[in-house]
């Protein structure tokens, strides 16, 4: 089956907006399966930037947005990025599933209060609404897509909400004014993507954060309100396992992470200083700067093994260049023992030392470097280069088959 699933390998912000664009080239939709609009997706066209955070990356290239029923809705986001895709010529209306829960001002308003309640314990979040509006949709007392054409229903589940809540919500109206204008766009998702996947249509599935940030299986209690592994696919586009034909997996070529909790090869010193401004290390959402590492090697085993990967897009690679000397993490030491994969256990992970690799580093290349690069392919990397890159193969059992070296769409070597 022609279904394929992109998951982040780390804590998010890998570049999956990017590899979900250049694998959507030759697909006819695209589907945001989870999350809301704090995830924050860029793509670079002709040195245009474009950031998504509600409607899938990938279909800046022309490929149908879909949005899932595991997503919690941002309809004013979902708005603005449909005029930011007339804007560059894809005059396309996102398919919503009628599943999917909204979020409403309120939830921003709860998110801000919990948050402020942590003190010094605080997540950081995007204060964004997302946790609180899964929190009711757990709670089975959330207001859905469709629920918006219906006045009756939506003003009994609005006046539920207020006395569960203790607080006022408004803009209701607002939001079914915007959802009358996705009337004929609002449907069973599920039905129309099973369809097409049995009939060889090809359907990219784009996820929010990474693997580390899922719920279930992330740095809990610092991680998203969503599962972000690719069983997300399955319980929120309602599609079977066997429907998914290819499993890719995005990572940089070090680690960030934004907000708190544990990092093991976080650096803190001049060289983070530096790899951060070099690679525009600050949220597209938020705009905050994110904590950057070396490369972990152990928890990217983890990532690649619950998510069953096939190949991995590396992307970044461009960021490393000018550093004399890189580091990978291969292994941790753990109360006297080496491990080599782990699961992100906050306890566990507090308490690891990182084993190091020293590998030599290759001189700082101008941005027309690698434009020539990107022309002449995989050869003309760097010797240094590729022996990084192999070097991450080799210690993850995985193939690397494309090496982003740059935002710009274009600027990737194709392994």
């Amino acid at each position: 089956m022609p279904g394929t699933v992109v998951v982040g390998l780390q804590w998010g912000d890998e570049g999956k907006g990017k590899i979900s664009y250049l694998l959507s080239r030759e697909a006819e939709y695209v589907v945001r399966f989870q999350g809301g609009a704090n995830a924050g997706h860029t793509v670079v066209v002709d040195d245009k930037e474009l950031r998504f955070n509600m409607l899938p990356a990938g279909a800046a290239s022309g490929a149908r947005p879909c949005i899932a029923s595991g997503t919690v809705v941002d309809l004013n986001e979902v708005m603005e990025e449909v005029q930011l895709l007339k804007s560059i010529g894809v005059n396309v209306s996102p398919l919503i599933s009628r599943n999917a829960n909204i979020v409403l001002p309120i939830h921003r308003e709860l998110d801000s209060m919990i948050e402020g309640m942590r003190s010094g314990e605080a997540l950081g979040t995007t204060g964004r609404g997302i946790g609180p509006a899964y929190s009711d949709k757990a709670l089975r007392i959330g207001i859905r897509i469709e629920d918006l054409l219906h006045r009756e229903i939506l003003e009994n589940k609005v006046k539920f909400l207020e006395k569960a809540h203790g607080l006022k919500i408004t803009g209701i109206d607002e939001l079914a004014k915007l959802a009358e204008n996705f009337i004929e766009n609002i449907c069973s998702l599920e039905i129309i993507l099973n369809d097409l996947l049995d009939n060889g249509v090809n359907v990219i599935f784009e996820g929010a954060q990474g693997t580390l940030l899922d719920i279930d299986h992330g740095t809990y209690p610092y991680v998203t309100s969503s599962n972000t592994t690719v069983g997300a696919v399955l319980t929120s586009c309602g599609i079977g396992p066997r429907k998914i034909s290819e499993v890719v997996g995005v990572m940089k070529a070090y680690t960030t992470r934004v907000g708190a909790g544990v990092f093991p090869t976080e650096l803190k010193d001049e060289s983070g200083v530096i790899l951060r401004e070099r690679g525009r290390e600050y949220g597209t959402t938020t705009g905050r700067p994110r904590r950057v590492g070396w490369l972990d090697i152990p928890l990217t085993r983890y990532c690649i093994k619950i998510n069953d990967v096939d190949w991995i897009a590396l992307t970044k690679l461009d960021v490393l260049s000018g550093f004399d000397k890189l580091k990978i993490c291969v292994e941790y030491e753990l109360d006297g023992e080496t491990v080599k994969l782990t699961s992100p256990s906050v306890r566990l992970l507090e308490r690891v030392k990182p084993i190091y690799i020293e590998l030599d580093g290759w001189p700082k290349l101008s941005k027309k470097d690698w434009e020539e690069i990107s022309t002449k392919g995989w050869d003309s990397l760097p010797d240094n280069a590729r022996e990084y890159v192999e070097t991450i193969e080799e210690l993850l059992g995985k193939p690397i088959k494309i090496v982003s070296i740059g935002a710009r769409v274009g600027m990737e070597v194709v392994k």
